[in-house]
């Protein structure tokens, strides 16, 4: 019977080289370097578009986060859709990119992804379809309003002075109707520049960059672990279950009347202001 260590080292001595490649591989696919990626991407066309002594750009921000309570509506409703609880949490929030200009601020969501894109306004979770594959994530329009909210609260000037903008990059298909701040490639350039009204004057935008820098968390490896470590803090906070058109938690009832009576299913937790149902899996 062979010594089956030295066939192990043998093999090992054949085939090293593919480790590091199934690590590089590996990291690649990884929605960090995607991620990363996207951003370069969007760094680099604002580089080479956006003026800078017109637009000064401030990259990868991570600040503290609790939205301005003027910012929200009497009956716990946001202007944009999100509701009051979402806004006043505490904790950090990290935003892609910030342009200041005199014609407002824009905050830049960044999302690298292939594939087709389904979504609205309103819905809480959008769909990217790869082939027969389907994938939820957060509706980037409700991910990017924390960080409008924020940089609202932390530099004291009026909302409509503030812009979201969604810039997806990479390989893909907006299938959906958007709103005009949900942009594709170099779409966000455009839509930044069809702001032409003067907000600012050349001495308030550089005292906004002055507050914005002076406000965000120093970038570190360090600032972005303790991120990451609230981001998962938060997930293990969220509901079981979660509406798909609203986001509130889902509770599961029974039925009391009609064919389905004795049945359980996942009813909204809103209702009856959202009246989304589900079936037990």
């Amino acid at each position: 019977m062979p010594d089956m260590t030295a066939v192990v080292l043998d093999a090992a001595k054949t085939f090293w080289w593919l480790i590091p490649l199934f690590l590089f591989a590996a990291i690649v696919k990884s929605p960090w370097f995607k991620g990363m990626i996207g951003e370069a991407i969007v760094k680099l066309a604002a580089r080479l578009q956006l003026p800078k002594e017109t637009y000064i750009p401030i990259h990868n921000v991570t600040m503290p986060c609790k939205a301005s309570p003027a910012s929200t509506r009497a009956n716990g409703k946001s202007s944009t859709g999100g509701n009051e609880s979402d806004s006043e949490e505490e904790g950090t929030t990290q935003i892609d990119h910030i342009f200041v200009s005199r014609f407002g601020i824009f905050v830049v969501e960044t999302k690298n992804m292939r594939g087709w894109i389904f979504g609205s306004e309103k819905q809480a979770t959008w769909t990217q379809k790869i082939y027969r594959q389907s994938f939820k994530f957060q509706n980037p329009l409700r991910q990017n309003y924390k960080h409008v909210k924020t940089i609202e609260a932390a530099l004291n000037i009026p909302a409509d002075t503030i812009h979201s903008v969604i810039a997806f990059v990479g390989d893909c298909t907006l299938k959906t109707d958007m709103p005009a701040n949900v942009t594709q490639n170099a779409g966000f350039i455009r839509y930044i520049k069809s702001f032409t009204q003067t907000v600012f004057t050349e001495e308030e935008a550089q005292r906004l960059v002055a507050q914005i820098q002076a406000g965000r968390l120093t970038p570190s490896f360090k600032t972005d672990r303790q991120h990451v470590k609230h981001l998962k803090n938060r997930e293990s906070k969220k509901p079981e279950k979660q509406c798909p058109r609203c986001g509130s938690a889902m509770v599961l009832r029974k039925a009391k009347r009609g064919a389905n009576a004795g049945n359980e299913f996942w009813g909204c937790s809103a209702f009856p202001k959202c009246r989304a149902v589900e079936n037990p899996i």
